[in-house]
């Protein structure tokens, strides 16, 4: 559970500092992903799932 949570910090820390070190870039992002068709980002999102559990498969085995 150590591990889930610390992951969970770790997407904060990364997240935050993006928009602390580029709001307008972040911003940008968003208006861009509002028209991005849902299929296309359902489609992302699943590619982002496969790869992320392969990696800690990996990593972690």
């Amino acid at each position: 559970m150590q591990d889930l949570f610390t992951a969970l910090a770790l997407i904060l820390v990364i997240e935050g500092t993006l928009y602390t070190l580029f709001p307008n870039g972040m911003k940008r992002l968003i208006t861009v992903a509002l028209d991005i068709p849902i299929v296309t980002l359902r489609w992302a999102g699943l590619v982002s799932v496969v790869v992320g559990v392969v990696l800690v498969w990996l990593l972690r085995g």
